[in-house]
């Protein structure tokens, strides 16, 4: 096996000896004249190299042995495993849509057991927040399965993920995109999305079956916690949604046209409308922002908005935790509302709440 180093000296006699690297062509300075000294420097370089390559080899027999498939896995395996794995839906696409990026070239035909912690920094360095949270779940991914036998790049190497900044939409641009919309579909999403506050695709989804007229109420399961089996929140909806709700459908989907399409292509249409409007900033995720904030401005308990949004919402950490700014009512007062029976209490199945009356006592 050819060395990877060898030695050259700048000065016929007395100059200083390198050592160059063969494979990449740079050099290196020895900080010595003695050639028997810089002899035994370069010998050690070769050989650490060589032990290294053979530790290397080694390690992949024993590998092989309990993996056949070790020597020829490649980060494009992984990708297709995982793919494989979500079946249809949107977290598919998203993945589907990760992996096409550019800069997983560099990794896409590579052996797994073989990357080293500066093939993913070179990734990472040239990729976006997008490349950083999909290599990191591909990373841990194989982690996972054992294809992998120690980690790549240790935690606290990956660099952080900083989202952009979103905010809510305000009750002005709202109307104004209520005003411009000819489409009387769209337009009654949109309202919806202002009122209830779901994800965009929770409400294009809703169905005629999904309200109760009678109990004037919402119900609806999270596309996020369907495989979770939880109990979907009633959410008790006043005069202004149920004017919306005349309009709609009394069977099947609210939305029949928007529910056919993708979430993705949604978030287009509505960005082109506040393109036409000079509305900079927003998207339909704006609307669970808006919600957040206007429920924190009124005093709604955090326990209700998380009911209604999710209690793993961004939206609803974000406008109870700094955002939002809310003049504070005394408990005396918020108490007094609940005996008028204008605070709606919120009702558990694990126990019978108080009577209203009880909590002046």
């Amino acid at each position: 096996m050819k060395d990877r180093y060898r030695l050259i000296r700048y000065g016929r006699r007395s100059g200083t000896f390198y050592l160059h690297d063969n494979e990449t062509g740079q050099r290196e300075s020895l900080e010595t004249k003695d050639r028997k000294q810089a002899e035994r420097l370069i010998h050690a370089r070769n050989e650490a190299v060589l032990l290294g390559r053979q530790n290397l080899q080694v390690a992949r027999v024993y590998l092989s042995v309990a993996d056949p498939q070790v020597k020829n896995r490649t980060w494009q395996v992984a990708m297709a495993e995982i793919i494989k794995g979500y079946g249809e839906g949107p977290t598919k696409r998203r993945w589907q849509v990760a992996v096409e990026q550019e800069v997983f070239d560099r990794l896409r035909n590579k052996v797994i057991v073989e990357t080293v912690a500066d093939d993913f920094k070179s990734v990472l360095n040239q990729g976006t927040v997008s490349t950083n949270v999909f290599l990191r779940r591909l990373h841990n991914f194989c982690l996972g399965m054992n294809w992998l036998p120690w980690p790549i790049l240790p935690k606290k190497m990956w660099p952080a993920v900083h989202y952009g900044e979103k905010r809510a939409i305000a009750w002005e641009e709202h109307s104004q995109i209520i005003a411009r919309e000819a489409n009387p579909e769209r337009r009654d999403f949109c309202e919806l999305c202002w009122h209830l506050g779901g994800s965009q695709t929770d409400i294009a989804s809703l169905h005629g079956e999904d309200i109760d007229w009678e109990n004037r109420t919402i119900s609806y399961v999270r596309r996020k916690l369907r495989r979770r089996n939880t109990q979907p929140p009633l959410i008790r909806f006043g005069p202004e949604v149920a004017k919306i709700l005349e309009r709609l459908p009394k069977q099947g989907p609210l939305f029949p046209y928007l529910i056919t399409v993708r979430a993705g292509d949604r978030a287009t249409e509505f960005h082109q409308r506040c393109q036409g409007l000079g509305i900079k900033g927003v998207s339909l995720h704006s609307y669970r922002y808006a919600w957040a904030e206007r429920a924190r401005k009124a005093g709604y308990p955090e326990r209700f908005a998380q009911e209604a949004l999710g209690h793993n919402s961004k939206a609803v950490h974000r406008a109870y935790a700094r955002q939002a700014k809310v003049n504070i009512p005394s408990l005396d007062e918020f108490e007094e509302l609940q005996r008028k029976n204008k605070i709606i209490p919120l009702a558990f199945e694990s126990f019978e709440a108080p009577p209203a009356a009880a909590s002046s006592k």
